[in-house]
This record gives C-alpha cells, structure tokens and sequence, in this order.
C-alpha cells in the first residue's frame, strides 16, 4: 500500500461501530441478574470463558441421558423494539428453549444465551439478560454463560436478536415419549398466556396490514395492542417436574409410568406438535370444543380474514402444553395444574388407528417425524 492509499486518521475499532467499553458496561449491568440464578452446582463465578455446573450427581443415574434445546423468540422481538420494553422476551426464550427440555422428562442443568445487536446500549442489553435471567431463577437453572455481538453494518443501531440452548438431564428408562403412548390414554391440555412466541409473522402481518398501532386500545383484551402482542411465554418447566414426581415418584416401575409424552405447542400448532409424540398406528383425538380460545387469537382472525386452518397450524389458540398420561392420571395432573395456577382440561384420547375412522381434520407426518396422527374435531368456541 502506497503512503497516498493510506487513510487520513488512524481506524479503531470504535470508530468501525464496536464499543468495547459499553460491552462491559452491559456486563456489570447484567452481573447481579445472572448471578441471582446460580445454583450450589456452579462452579466458578461470572466472567468466565466457559461456565462449568458440577454434574457429580450423574454417577447416581443407572444412564443419564442428556436433553439439549435450542431456539430464539423470533419476530416478537420486533414488537419489544418498537415499544422499547425489553425486559420480558427473555421469559419468552427461557419458554422456547427449556420447556422444550422437559417434554422428555429432562431436569435442566443450565442455560445459556445469544444477542446480537447492531450497537450495544448498554442497559437495553441488561434489560434482556435479566428477563432471561429471572425466568432462569424461576424455573432454577443457571444462566451459565451468555454472548452479547455488535455487528455494526450487519444490523441496525437499534436492531437485535436473541437466541439461546440448555441442557438437561433424564434417565433413560424414564424418558418420556411417543414410546410410552398407548391407545385409550388421556390429553390433558395445559393453557396458554397467549400467542407465545410463534406466529409473529402472520400476527404483525395483520396488525400492520389493518393500520393498527400498538398502542390502540382493544376492548376485547382489556388493554393495548402491544401490551397483548408482548405477553411473555408461560413457563412449565417446574409445574411439570412437580407433576412427574408427584405422579410418578423414583420408586415406581420405568415401565409403568403414567404420564407417558408431553407436547410442547410452538410453531405449527396443536396438531403438528402433538404428533410428534404419538407412536405410529395411533391418533389423538382432539375436540376443538373442550376450550375458549382466548380473545387474540380472534381478533387476528377476524382482523386478517386469516382461515381457521391457517390459524390452527401457525398459532397455539390458546393450548401451550398437552400432557398425554394414563386415564388413572389424569385428575393428579388437573388438580396439580391448577394449585401451580395453570388452567387445565381434558383435550380428548388417543385411539388405535385400526379402529378408528378420521371424522375431523387429520394432522399427520409433521416435522420430519413418521408416528400417529392427530384429528381435530368440532368447533372452535371463542371468547
């Protein structure tokens, strides 16, 4: 490079968009979140490299298995920017990543987190560490380790994204799953706070389309657009583990387990996700009749001219978990939702697919996963 090629003043990183200095600022913001999440099993302060849980306690398993999850919370971050309220998406990852670990029967071990942004203001950034972080505490996992990226140029001073993955721990003869279903078992639905975090698209579709602003008044939710639109993502990480060990305590036989699968209803809806947990030569039958689906869910409908079809495969419609158990079980996990202050009904039955003919709408083969198949019957009632 010639001395003429060479610039006029000396490029730090800073001036390339990268503020080290507010990094760490962020970092002290967030220290006290994430250190109110640690268990006696942590090993190690914040900081690190690499966060380390002591797992001695594995020798006890006869063969541990380990869960993993990964997710993000998707295009609802796009409504936390726009009302500059970032402090509840991080319930909603906690919701996507570790609810997805106790659909097996997993215990999580630790969290942890992704952000990337276009610039790092520093107490935004510790806004959504301590969403996560009190979400983490509430369902006792560690936030054991986290990033936070400026891509300057790649992203806007404003813009960001979250991601994150834990780890949990099962044994393996008392995995749940689609291996322990069985015709004649029960579904048990668990209710929903709300959209979640699926569906985003579709929903910010149809708010934007209708020229509605987050912060019109709706009487059918008793309160803002956005203030609906934000809900955080209802937890079921201890309202489940509470159950299992309620109803089927370490003494019981593996083979004899009475909650036999969980669903966990993200993206794709009640059908898809609860056949992904049904053996082939079964189908769940639901009965849409069993529930009210909560009041934005029709309001989008209606809003939109969204088919109900379309709905019921992009939305939960106000089903967050399905817990398909024995028919002796199924009042233990009804009283037991209800005292944790989780609605709860019963959804419907699994039924031997040889003896039985689809009278509804068949869901089946979803999300690569070759097992039973879900008929959806009946009609929606709504709020």
């Amino acid at each position: 490079m010639s001395q003429s090629d060479a610039p006029n003043a000396p490029i730090t990183y800073a001036a390339a968009g990268v503020d080290t200095a507010a990094g760490d600022r962020a970092v002290e913001l967030m220290k006290a979140s994430v250190a109110a999440t640690m268990t006696p099993a942590v090993v190690g302060e914040v900081g690190g490299f690499a966060g380390m849980v002591d797992v001695s306690e594995l020798r006890n398993y006869r063969r541990p298995l380990l869960a993993t999850s990964t997710d993000g919370v998707g295009t609802k971050v796009a409504i936390a920017q726009a009302l500059d309220i970032h402090d509840t998406i991080g319930q909603d990852l906690v919701g996507m990543v570790i609810d997805d670990i106790v659909v097996v029967g997993a215990r999580p071990l630790l969290m942890t987190d992704y952000i990337a942004c276009g610039k790092v203001i520093p107490q935004r950034i510790a806004d959504i560490v301590r969403g996560v972080a009190q979400a983490c505490a509430a369902v006792g996992t560690p936030l054991l380790g986290g990033e936070t990226a400026e891509h300057p140029g790649l992203m806007g001073p404003d813009d960001y994204d979250v991601a994150g993955a834990a780890t949990g721990v099962v044994e393996a003869d008392r995995a749940l799953g689609a291996q322990r279903v069985r015709p004649g078992d029960v579904l048990v639905a668990l209710a929903s706070s709300g959209l979640h975090s699926n569906g985003y698209s579709l929903v910010r579709r149809v708010v934007d389309q209708a020229g509605w602003s987050l912060d019109r008044e709706v009487p059918e939710f008793g309160r803002t657009v956005g203030q609906e639109l934000l809900e955080p993502t209802r937890l079921y990480t201890r309202v489940l583990l509470d159950l299992i060990a309620q109803i089927d305590p370490a003494d019981v036989d593996p083979a004899e387990l009475r909650i036999r699968a969980l669903a966990h209803v993200t993206g794709g809806g009640l059908g898809a996700n609860l056949a992904r947990v049904l053996p082939a030569g079964t189908i769940a039958v639901v009965d849409r009749g069993t529930w009210v689906v909560p009041a934005v869910f029709d309001v989008v409908r209606r809003l939109g001219a969204v088919p109900w079809d379309d709905l019921e495969s992009t939305l939960n419609l106000g089903v967050g978990m399905v817990a398909v158990v024995s028919p002796d079980a199924a009042d233990a996990v009804l009283s037991g939702a209800a005292a944790a202050g989780v609605p709860a009904w019963v959804l419907g039955g699994v039924e031997d697919a040889a003896d039985y003919t689809p009278r509804g709408r068949l869901i089946a083969g979803t999300k690569g996963v070759d097992g039973g198949g879900v008929d959806l019957l009946g009609t929606y009632r709504i709020a």
